[in-house]
């Protein structure tokens, strides 16, 4: 079965060239980029708080799963490659095989998912959208967690205490940013095509 795409960015830029796509892609990595600036610390833990799960829930769902998609791969590789974009001002490949790696590929996994939710229009209504956005804080922390354990050889209660406790409220607290601002952009949209 298949489905139309249609994300906030679709729906926006129906026609979009290649010129527009790139410039959107080229925009989001510079966000997300920002946004992994905004880091603090967390005593006790080799994974510090961003901003950058609230960059990954804003553009997966409003870019949709391809340009979404396109857009983490290319943010991804630009801070292996050496561009300062992860937290910190880091980069390097040791930044996905270390630590972190695994809150770096869930949030690609993410990416993808939260786009496909979008296209089906799970970002347009606060009902729908608050529960998108836990499923691709779900999905990040995941992994992350995961990732954490097996790379430090701890145990899953340090991994847990490490890698998510100290998020928790953070995290809720994008989830409603990226939950409600969504619906209420979408809300605009659809009032000015009428």
């Amino acid at each position: 079965m298949t489905f139309p795409a249609h994300s906030l960015r679709a729906s926006v830029l129906p026609q979009s060239s290649a010129i527009t796509k790139s410039a959107l892609i080229a925009g989001g990595v510079i966000f997300l980029s920002a946004l992994a600036q905004i880091a603090i610390p967390v005593p006790g833990s080799p994974v510090p708080v961003t901003g950058q799960t609230l960059g990954v829930l804003l553009i997966g769902t409003s870019y949709g799963a391809g340009i979404g998609l396109a857009t983490y791969s290319l943010y991804l590789l630009a801070g292996i490659a050496g561009a300062p974009v992860f937290a910190g001002a880091s980069h390097g490949i040791e930044k996905v095989t270390g630590a972190t790696g695994g809150y770096l590929i869930g949030m690609l996994i993410a990416t993808y998912f939260l786009g496909l939710l979008a296209n089906r229009r799970m970002d347009q209504r606060f009902i729908t959208a608050l529960p998108t956005m836990v499923f691709g804080s779900l999905i990040i922390f995941s992994c992350g967690v995961t990732w954490l354990h097996f790379y430090t050889g701890r145990d899953w209660i340090w991994a847990i205490n490490a890698g998510l406790t100290p998020f928790i409220v953070g995290e809720i607290l994008k989830i409603a940013i990226a939950g409600t601002s969504l619906p209420l952009v979408w809300r605009l949209v659809n009032a000015k095509k009428r």
